[in-house]
């Protein structure tokens, strides 16, 4: 059996009579896009601007007629969308995805000049647009097919891996790449540090999070007070938040040498993790308190009339019921603090960001998109594992 044979299958009314508009009108604008607009861009060094080029130069013939029909291929078979052409669909949008590294191969071997060792080939707007629609693709497919998150998240693995290794073996004058080899050690560095800060951040909110629900649970007086901070905490700006963060944090390190040696001040990861926390605790903390306010009260006087303590109810019956809803905070949570740690490196943190304001203050883009592209994947993959594990837990959910 092929992986295409294990996708479900999907519900149409009558099948063949009802186009998929969205897919047809997708493929539409992505053959508009890869005609129109700039697919590559190549510049003869890092300094000088790039000059974009069709789908013609950057390909030839041969790559922009495949291109072409791949795109025509996924409106023919959206126009008359059966059971068979979902599953053709899904193999149509991952190779294109798939094969979108190997044009960029081929437009290095076509415009690159091998006396010119510092050309630079860039991604022109249609190979985003292209790039953009496809996802959108795979969005309307895993709706259709009725798939959990886990399916598009593993097909994303695999397709990050194709680009990965055709970056690694055969791009290297792309530009993305040559910023990449120029600050390998640093870019890794900068994982770490954005990993670290995320994770601890989250822990704590985590935590922070469930104590405060629970609190609020107990005492209803707590609960409006409560919610009213957390929702004022959201309003701040960010680099606001951590400007309010730097007076205070430096007094305190100024007067207390004790928290001067653990690294308190008011730049670096301190002020930083603070406000990531403070950014975190409102989605934890609501997720929380609904997940544990929504489990079944029927369900839970079954577990008295059983026996079961008050300790035993909440950690035996609430808490598992109230699970993927929590996991849902949990995602959110996290996925938001992932965004969030870019901003933490204008104030020493560290982290992906870094090469985001770097590159927009020497106006390199390829720079921003070093910072900025790890910090998306890292976002959707953890968008989509914590989505499917709250599906998997979720009563009736991913069999």
């Amino acid at each position: 059996m092929s992986l295409l044979d294990a996708l479900p299958t999907p519900r149409l009314q009558r099948e063949g009579q009802h186009p998929n508009v969205v897919l047809v009108s997708l493929s539409l604008v992505m053959l508009a896009a890869l005609w129109v607009l700039d697919v590559v861009s190549m510049a003869p060094n890092r300094i000088v601007l790039g000059t974009g080029h069709g789908v013609l130069e950057a390909f030839g013939w041969p790559g922009a007629l495949l291109a072409t029909l791949l795109f025509a291929s996924i409106a023919i078979l959206a126009w008359q969308p059966s059971h068979q052409h979902y599953r053709a669909l899904v193999a149509a949008v991952v190779l294109a995805m798939a094969l979108m590294p190997v044009g960029l191969i081929a437009s290095s071997y076509l415009l690159i000049d091998p006396e010119l060792p510092q050309a630079r080939l860039g991604l022109g707007a249609a190979y985003w647009v292209v790039l953009f629609i496809l996802l959108l693709c795979l969005v309307e497919l895993r709706l259709r097919l009725n798939l959990t998150r886990l399916w598009p998240t593993l097909l994303l693995v695999g397709i990050a891996m194709v680009w990965w290794l055709c970056g690694a073996f055969w791009l290297d004058s792309l530009a993305l790449v040559q910023e990449f080899n120029a600050r390998e050690q640093q870019f890794f560095r900068a994982i770490g540090q954005h990993l670290t800060l995320v994770g601890i951040a989250v822990s704590i909110s985590v935590v922070a999070g469930m104590v405060l629900a629970m609190l609020m649970r107990r005492y209803e007086r707590l609960q409006k007070g409560m919610f009213a901070v957390l929702n004022f905490l959201q309003t701040i700006p960010s680099i606001a938040l951590f400007g309010l963060l730097l007076a205070p944090l430096a007094w305190l390190s100024a007067t207390f040498p004790l928290l001067d040696q653990l690294g308190v001040s008011g730049i670096g990861t301190t002020p930083a993790l603070i406000a990531l926390i403070a950014y975190s605790l409102l989605p934890m903390v609501r997720n929380t308190y609904i997940a544990l306010e929504e489990v079944s009260p029927a369900t839970l006087d079954a577990a008295k009339g059983m026996g079961m303590r008050g300790a035993q109810r909440f950690w035996q019956v609430r808490l598992p019921l109230a699970l993927p809803v929590l996991l849902e905070g949990v995602r959110i949570t996290t996925v938001q603090a992932i965004g969030l740690t870019a901003v933490a490196a204008l104030i020493g943190a560290g982290g992906l960001g870094t090469f985001i304001f770097q590159g927009l203050g020497q106006a390199a883009m390829d720079m921003v998109l070093l910072g900025a592209l790890p910090i998306l994947m890292l976002a959707l993959m953890v968008d989509a594992g914590l989505g499917a594990l709250a599906e998997t837990l979720r009563p009736g959910g991913m069999k």
